[in-house]
């Protein structure tokens, strides 16, 4: 241990959610013992805290949880194993030579690690950061602050309630409030499709008898000190206020459920490439960024639609650090850059260490809906496969699975095909 250092580990994870969780795991059970998991809060788990619905872990347990239940699991797998936690640790700075420095009750710390992963979650898009013009009074939030205030805090935000976005956190809320008294009057959705999944719009809203604006957005914001009232209206193919479409509506509350954010500043701080579509780190087919021996998984890495793939992806980054730690690096001789064309939005992995055996797993998301199609996988320009496909939504994340021995060095494009 060097002197300026209160300890050595081999792999530190950042984040006690569900991505920090399974990949502290599985980092443990893939050969490193000397595992440090550092969290914010006061108790592991993260968002999965305040989902108090059902409808987590039927991938993972074959059975449906609640989001606690669904933590519990994990939280019950770290403590079998000698995983040090460090709760209320605010961590300050990391640096590429992947030095970490945090503070918790007992003061600041200074430590070293021979791998890091980031597993920081996301945040809420704001009023803000979507400039939803209008009066500044109470009673516009989020919807994840407003799930937070209801099922941990147990305060209800509003009884007459708008719901601004179609992300499953607004639809779930718009559900949860329901059930909690709160009349719902509606959700607006800027597209002229719904971003969240399906059966949440099935069971949060249809019924419910809640209704559902596609292609509208909120024009106004109208309130003195509390939130009195918004209007809404209909947009056009470019998103502009269509004239003599204007609805008003007389609401105490305006939840805004507009997308998520994957959260980074440490990454960002010290120079790690962004995807320009994500807003998370550029990774490689072991999950390393653009520093080598810095890791990144779940909603920090790119939004997942569902807690089991982040899970999944998560036990994965552990191996890929174990790994690096145990062997010193990855063998990089043959690489395959990835590129989206055609209906998608973006593909992760963008770059792919090439192996003579095994598979590569792909996520990606499609940027509007596609039915009867087929996705088509291109090596330098030749294509190795196709996949026909029902239908393809943006709310729902794709797993795109191809054999190493298909792949070579160049270029390898995924792209949707009405053919």
């Amino acid at each position: 241990m060097e002197k300026n250092y209160e300890a050595l580990y081999d792999i530190v994870v950042i984040g006690g959610g569900s991505a920090g969780l399974a990949a502290a795991i599985s980092s443990y059970d893939s050969g490193i013992k000397n595992v440090l998991l550092l969290e914010k809060e006061a108790y592991l788990g993260g968002i999965l805290n305040q989902c108090v619905h059902n409808g987590f872990g039927l991938h993972t347990f074959k059975e449906e949880l609640t989001g606690p239940e669904y933590a519990e699991r994990f939280i019950d797998e770290l403590k079998k194993r000698d995983i040090e936690v460090r709760l209320e640790a605010t961590v300050l700075e990391i640096t590429k030579d992947k030095e970490i420095e945090y503070s918790d009750t007992l003061g600041y710390h200074k430590i070293k690690a021979k791998a890091i992963i980031c597993a920081c979650g996301c945040s809420e898009r704001t009023r803000g950061q979507i400039r939803t013009p209008g009066d500044r009074c109470s009673g516009v939030m989020t919807a994840g602050l407003a799930q937070r205030y209801l099922n941990v805090e147990g305060y209800l935000v509003g009884k007459k309630v708008f719901i601004l976005g179609s992300g499953d956190i607004g639809l779930i809320m718009a559900r949860r409030m329901t059930l909690e008294g709160a009349k719902v009057l509606g959700v607006a959705e800027l597209m002229p499709y719904s971003n969240g999944l399906n059966r949440n719009i099935v069971q949060c809203l249809n019924d419910f008898n809640i209704p559902l604006y596609l292609s509208h957005t909120v024009k106004r914001i109208i309130g003195k000190n509390r939130l009195e009232k918004i209007v809404i209206c209909e947009v056009d193919d470019k998103l502009n206020f269509v004239p003599r479409t204007d609805k008003e509506f007389e609401v105490d509350t305006l939840l805004l459920s507009v997308g998520l954010i994957p959260y980074n500043p440490l990454l960002e701080k010290i120079g790690v490439a962004m995807h320009p579509k994500t807003r998370g780190p550029l990774v490689d087919s072991d999950y390393q960024t653009s520093i080598p021996g810095i890791f990144a998984c779940g909603n920090g890495l790119h939004v997942h639609d569902l807690v089991d793939f982040v899970t999944n992806e998560s036990k994965k980054v552990g191996e890929c650090a174990a790994k690096y730690v145990l062997e010193n690096g990855f063998d990089a001789s043959k690489v395959l850059t990835v590129t989206p064309l055609n209906g998608i939005g973006y593909i992760l992995p963008g770059k792919v260490y090439l192996k003579d055996e095994g598979t590569i797993k792909f996520n990606f998301r499609v940027n509007k809906p596609f039915k009867d199609v087929s996705i088509i996988a291109k090596l330098n320009g030749e294509e190795i496969k196709r996949t026909k496909k029902p239908y393809l939504l943006p709310a729902e994340m794709v797993e795109y699975i191809l054999d190493m021995k298909l792949l070579k060095e160049g270029e390898l494009t995924l792209e949707v095909s009405n053919d």
